[in-house]
Order: structure tokens, then sequence, then C-alpha cells
């Protein structure tokens, strides 16, 4: 088996707690708290890390990343990209921009955004989300762009601009719904997947494998889940226990509905799980349904996108009873 890449995640878009739907000013998303976060887990040997992105939440992806970038020798950035918020030449200049800064160490994951402000059915924002991946792959492989579509219609030269590779760095994308499956058959290089039962997970993987495979390509797929760890079992159960301990429900349900993603497919599947777990949360042995309480939640997985709260605490504790017994390398795509 190859090594499975174990990244991390910061907190750019006012996502880091110590008691589960308590604000605390000193986790609010600032460059500094953002900062710490991704220094404390590249010093801790995480291969990747996650800059999330939301256009009414936090702080702005890409300029966090060109501002993090000289900082950082070896992790890569996985950053974040909204395509209903930016025009795809110039979001690919910044793309390779940000490469260079980093040693060509880029990874993007392609968010189906609307525009602000704008209510856009699903089918037709998947479909400008395919051209935008188009777009971005082409121009990211130094290539000359006629494109044609319903959204964009482009004739551009090949850009000046590169990416350190010469290649356009991979693509990661998740969503549950048919056209977001259509999606991720058609563009995407890894397919990114929220926690589930086994079964529902190994469904899913089968089912976007073959409908890669129908247009000659292969996808490579990565997980996306909070963790809670501790040195035993029981401290765990007690620390999430621990966690949810001051969450008003009715807050939790604001906090999830003020999440850009609230109606997705993939949120619902979360709602699903939380309803038919047990009393205590689980919904299969080591599958806690608790922080969904309050978050609209993003084998042979190959790449894992870990998070925990507080981010920095959480990060220290993988890194010392996880990842040491894991054998783990940025992905090859």
């Amino acid at each position: 088996m190859n090594p499975c890449e174990v990244s991390w995640f910061s907190a750019l878009c006012d996502d880091d707690y110590e008691f589960l739907g308590v604000p605390d000013p000193r986790l609010a998303s600032s460059f500094e708290h953002c900062r710490d976060i991704a220094l404390a887990a590249e010093a801790a040997g995480f291969d990747n890390i996650l800059l999330p992105s939301g256009y009414t939440l936090g702080i702005d992806s890409v300029a966090f990343a060109a501002g993090i970038a000289p900082a950082l020798r070896r992790m890569r950035l996985l950053l974040a990209v909204r395509c209903g918020e930016a025009w795809p030449p110039q979001l690919a200049r910044q793309l390779a921009t940000v490469d260079q800064m980093l040693g060509g160490r880029l990874c993007i994951n392609i968010i189906s955004s609307e525009l602000p402000g704008e209510a856009l059915p699903s089918a037709p924002r998947y479909r400008r989300t395919i051209e935008v991946m188009a777009i971005l792959r082409a121009l990211l492989n130094g290539e000359s762009l006629n494109h044609e579509g319903d959204f964009y219609k482009l004739k551009l030269e090949p850009p000046r601009i590169r990416t350190v590779s010469g290649r356009c760095p991979p693509l990661y994308f998740g969503g549950l719904s048919e056209d977001a499956r259509e999606a991720a058959a058609e563009q995407a290089d890894v397919y990114l997947m929220w926690p589930d039962t086994f079964e529902a997970v190994k469904a899913t993987m089968t089912d976007l494998a073959a409908r890669a495979a129908t247009r000659g390509r292969k996808l490579k797929f990565g997980y996306r889940a909070h963790v809670v760890v501790r040195e035993t079992e029981v401290a765990a159960r007690a620390a999430a226990e621990r966690l949810l301990s001051r969450l008003d429900d009715r807050i939790g349900a604001g906090i999830r509905a003020k999440s850009l993603d609230s109606l997705s497919t993939g949120v619902r599947r979360q709602a699903e799980l939380r309803e038919t777990a047990a009393s205590d949360g689980y919904a299969e042995p080591y599958l806690w349904t608790g922080i969904g309480r309050a978050r609209s939640g993003c084998i042979g997985i190959e790449a894992f996108i870990l998070s925990g709260y507080p981010h920095l605490q959480e990060a220290d504790l993988f890194a010392r009873y996880v990842l040491p017994r894991i054998e783990h390398a940025a992905l090859v795509v």
C-alpha cells in the first residue's frame, strides 16, 4: 500500500472552539491565529493543510496562502477557492503565483460556490464549476485556451506565469449530489468525502470510480473529518462530552444554517447520520456525530483532511498519539 496523505485544517472561517458553539475571541480567525495553526502543523509533521474559504466568514484564503507561503519549508497548502467568486484566468494567475511562493507545493480545493447574493440551482452551478476546473487546468498546464462554454467564452494564449512543475496542481473536490458526482468524475483529481458508515463510504467510492472510468479517468479518494484524540478511548469520549457541554441546540442550529453549504446533499446525509445514531451520538464504533450538532459536516482512501477543537491543541495530540503510527507522505497525483 502507498503512504496516505495526512492533512490538518487552519480555521480561516471563524471555526475554532474550546467549547462547541461558544465563541472565544482568542480563537477567532485572524492572520496570527491561522498562521500559528499552519506553522504548528508543519512542525508536527503533517503533509498538507486545508485553508478553507467562505465569503461571509473569516479571512480570505488566497491572501492568507500568499502570506503564509514564505514561512513554510516542507508542508503543502490545500487552498480552497470558491468558483463563483473569481474570474478564472485571474484566479489561475493567483494560484500559479502562490505555487511559486511555495516552491511548487500547492494543491487546490475546488468549491462549487455561488456568487455572493446569487442563488443558482445545483445543475447550472455544477456545470459552471466544471468549466472553471477545465479553464484552470488548461491555464495552469501552460496551454493555450479556446473555451466555448455556457458560462465562459475565452480565447487566450499560454500564460507566462506558470507553476513550478509546469502542471496544474491537484484538484480536490467534494459533493454527494448527482451533479457534484458528475463534476468530480469529469474534472477532479481527488474526490473528498465526509464521514459516513463504512458501507456508505465504500458505495460512494465504487460509484465515483465507475463514473470516472467511463471518461477514461481515475480518481483518488480523500476523507474529511473532525477527530478527538487522547491516550485512551475513555479519555477521548470524555473530551468529546466536554466539547459539547456548553452547546445550546438552538445556537448549534444557527451555526449550521449560517454555513454556505447548509442545504447540500452531503449536509443532509450528515443530518441523517445524527438522527440514526445511538443516544451517545455514535453511528458506528468510533464514528461520532456530536460535532454535527453545530457544524455542517464535510476503503482505499489515500488522503485524510483532519481537524479538531481547538485546532492548535488537537493537532499536537494527533501528532503525538496517531501520526507516528501512520505511514504518510504528500499525495502523488
